[in-house]
């Protein structure tokens, strides 16, 4: 499938509800992409049960604090740095790209990159959503080898990186990034065609699409989108989706530390007196609670949306006032088993909740 310029904004919308409010805002990438597209390029989406076996697959993507990413605009050169300098350290050039997240700008900057390389993308990634650290992978779950990582900023510096922890590799290229001003581009987790089958969420980019096409136009077909959404989500290898809140933002604590946005809103509810809800995230939504009940849980996905439109808002552009629309999406069964768990479940964050996943 080549993507068109018409779908562009539909992928932007869709990876910005399933970032989760992290990943970083999908707008500034959706605009490089339509840059590429306007100038005559071409962006094919290849389905990953379609790869040959021993393809070399390179993930490309942007790390850092969203919060800066508004205020540090890409040059568009970053990604392709970090991609050739795991090229130069494999000594084998990549046959495609994909995203190591779908959620945010890093569903589109793949695009970019396999638009700039005439490489295909892979409609796949490796968290179905986005996370906040590199190890908070299926990848790395699925044995995936981390290195050698590319890593790169928008002056021309760039670093290569080789270590078998995927932990280690989060801990050193945070430090990195930190230093390059809190964002950075890189590309890790290099894999066969094989591996991208064993190790990926499969479709997301095809999913994404298809979530900001319903929020687009469901309203001009006269329907309700929160409701279209959950029936749609309901036939995905998600399973469930499900509306826990809604009101308007009445507080917000937003802080840009030590290379993430780690912070909390509250959302007073929008019928008469009640208890608040109160989302805490470190770049992503990890956990909803109104009073002491528990209302969703990473990892699955806890997306802030615009109670008219049902467009979703990062949590870098959150603002006292808005009134929004909670939803909580329940995440493949990849990334329930105990593993991955371990990887990117509440315990990960520091929290002392159980996980139990979403039920409708």
């Amino acid at each position: 499938m080549n993507l068109e310029l018409q779908d562009v904004d539909d992928l932007c919308t869709g990876a910005a509800f399933l970032g989760a409010g992290g990943g970083g805002d999908p707008h500034i990438g959706g605009l490089m992409v339509k840059q590429q597209l306007r100038a005559g390029r071409r962006i094919e989406i290849v389905d990953p049960d379609t790869l040959a076996d021993d393809a070399l697959v390179m993930p490309t993507a942007m790390m850092g604090a969203p919060t800066v990413l508004l205020e540090k605009i890409p040059s568009g050169e970053e990604p392709l740095r970090a991609l050739r300098c795991v090229e130069e350290a494999l000594g084998r050039r990549a046959t495609a790209t994909m995203p190591t997240e779908v959620g945010g700008i890093n569903s589109t900057i793949p695009l970019y990159v396999g638009a700039r390389l005439g490489l295909p993308v892979v409609d796949a990634d490796g968290q179905g959503r986005a996370f906040p650290e590199l190890q908070m992978e299926t990848f790395a779950i699925e044995g995936v080898a981390c290195t050698p990582m590319g890593i790169a900023d928008e002056k021309g510096d760039y670093a290569t990186i080789c270590t078998d922890d995927p932990h280690r590799m989060e801990w050193i290229a945070r430090g990195i990034t930190i230093r390059c001003g809190g964002v950075a581009y890189f590309s890790n987790y290099p894999m066969s065609g094989a591996e991208v089958r064993r190790a990926s969420v499969k479709h997301t980019l095809t999913l994404a699409r298809r979530i900001g096409h319903i929020i687009r136009t469901a309203r001009s077909r006269r329907q309700d989108p929160f409701e279209e959404l959950e029936a749609f989500i309901a036939t995905t290898s998600y399973g469930a989706a499900r509306r826990i809140f809604s009101g308007k933002v009445v507080d917000l604590d937003r802080q840009t530390l030590e290379g993430f946005t780690r912070g909390a809103v509250t959302i007073a509810p929008d019928r008469g007196p009640g208890r608040p809800c109160v989302i805490t995230f470190q770049n992503e939504n990890l956990v909803a609670r109104a009073g002491g009940d528990l209302l969703a849980l990473v990892p699955d996905i806890i997306t802030v949306l615009d109670v008219e439109t049902a467009v979703p808002i990062t949590n870098e552009t959150l603002r006292y006032g808005q009134r929004v629309m909670v939803m909580a999406v329940r995440v493949p069964e990849i990334m329930r088993s105990p593993a991955a768990l371990r990887q990117f479940g509440p315990a990960a964050f520091g929290l002392d909740e159980i996980y139990e996943p979403l039920a409708l």
